[in-house]
């Protein structure tokens, strides 16, 4: 029996990574972040204070993390309905086979 485990793995670690460097090189002005997940509170915290970057949060859940909304120089919800709107079609087929987004999407 094959089994495909569609788990993320590592996205937080190389999210906090990226807004790290891209701070350190002077890559930005501003930083936004699309999360829910609050282990990046700490890196956005660090680019806040240390280098003074405002680090904003675009939630797409229903229910928000207080802690990065209060590590968050601003924060702001995607609505359902502009989530729903910005997806690709389902499914997508590419040279590599279909691919279908989950049911609860």
């Amino acid at each position: 029996m094959d089994v495909l485990k569609t788990e993320e793995k590592g996205s937080d670690v190389k999210l906090a990574t990226a807004l790290l460097v891209d701070t350190f090189n002077q890559d930005c002005d501003v930083a936004v972040v699309i999360t829910n997940d609050s282990d990046l509170e700490e890196p956005i915290v660090v680019v806040n204070k240390l280098w003074g970057i405002p680090v904003g949060i675009l939630n797409p859940h229903k229910y928000p993390s207080r802690e990065l909304q209060k590590a968050a120089s601003f924060y702001k919800p995607i609505r359902a309905g502009v989530l729903r709107t910005s997806q690709l079609p389902d499914p997508v087929i590419n040279l590599h086979g279909v691919i279908s987004k989950p049911s609860g999407w």
